[in-house]
């Protein structure tokens, strides 16, 4: 009897002493998590802090590409334009740019260019009917008074969705205003990079020397080869913009003869097109480490007396 309590109490020890060491095995495995888990928040704040020190100083490397690119002395061909220090690992890149080598749409719309629209977004794949019917929206979102276009909408029908004070009747302030325009959905389902077509800054006509076939084309509504052709004419033989051997047009009609345009399409033609605007973009793009951020700038007579029209930051992968 004494035996069997003996062996009750060693079992019972042992047992005590088996849940302890289970119990100090989870309490270990317990603070490693709490250790890896610390260790990972410190390491993430470091990264985060990395990350926005490096921004800030890919900021910074951009803004000097700014600076250079800004000064009227300085032209597209540059070599300044591009800078690096392989031993800081900071850089920028800065291109001058037409802002005319996009459509200026309050232009367009003011001018009541229906056809070069309904073009553009049928082109796009958009439905023609659908296609009239958002450029009749776009149309009285900008123009005066409460007379709707035949494909148009005016305030009776924003009024009916809900939205009063709509439409603006005035111009696009930017071009994400555009979002706010009846079926402007439908055309961003099919061409979500449309904003790429557009400005809101340039003189109003589209730069034969800057633009690419694709506006052009649509532009003097002509085959995209002709307008093709006519960019590869401004390239130059070495087929690179912004290069010394490039061959811009000093007047609109030497463009219209190599285009194809007869005397009768001109007419429609001319006020969509020049080879010269003063209203310039310049985006520079920063890079410090891995961490890359753009500046756009927009800038009215740049080799006059500049104003600054619009300024745009932004993260860039």
């Amino acid at each position: 009897m004494i035996i069997l309590n003996k062996l009750s109490v060693d079992t019972a020890r042992y047992h005590r002493r088996g849940s302890a060491i289970v119990a100090v095995f989870w309490v270990m495995a317990v603070l490693a998590l709490a250790v890896f888990a610390a260790v990972k928040v410190v390491y993430y704040d470091a990264d985060v802090a990395a990350s926005q020190l490096n921004g800030f100083e890919a900021l910074q490397v951009a803004e000097r590409g700014v600076a250079v690119a800004v000064n009227p002395s300085v032209e597209k061909m540059d070599p300044i334009l591009e800078w690096q220090d392989e031993e800081l690992g900071i850089s920028y890149k800065a291109q001058i740019l037409s802002e005319a080598a996009r459509f200026n749409i309050n232009v367009v719309l003011m001018r009541k260019d229906k056809t070069l629209l309904t073009d553009i977004f049928t082109d796009r794949g958009m439905d023609l009917q659908d296609a009239q019917m958002l450029v009749g929206n776009l149309i009285d979102w900008v123009d005066e008074g409460d007379l709707a276009e035949l494909n148009g909408a005016e305030s009776e029908w924003y009024e009916s969705q809900g939205r009063p004070n709509h439409p603006f009747n005035r111009p696009f302030f930017n071009l994400d205003e555009m979002r706010l325009v009846k079926d402007m959905e439908k055309l961003e389902e099919l061409w979500p990079n449309w904003q790429s077509w557009f400005t809101i800054w340039s003189n109003g006509k589209l730069d034969v020397n800057e633009a690419d076939p694709e506006l052009i084309a649509a532009a003097a509504e002509v085959p995209i080869d002709d307008a093709q052709e006519v960019v590869d004419y401004v390239l130059g033989p070495d087929q690179e913009r912004n290069t010394e051997d490039d061959q811009p047009f000093a007047g609109l009609d030497e463009a219209l003869d190599l285009l194809g345009v007869s005397e009768f399409q001109q007419q429609t033609v001319n006020p969509r097109l020049t080879v010269t605007d003063t209203t310039t973009r310049i985006v520079s793009d920063g890079r410090a480490g891995t961490v890359k951020r753009r500046i756009t700038l927009i800038l009215r007579s740049r080799t006059g007396k500049p104003a600054i029209l619009d300024r745009k930051e932004e993260v860039i992968p």
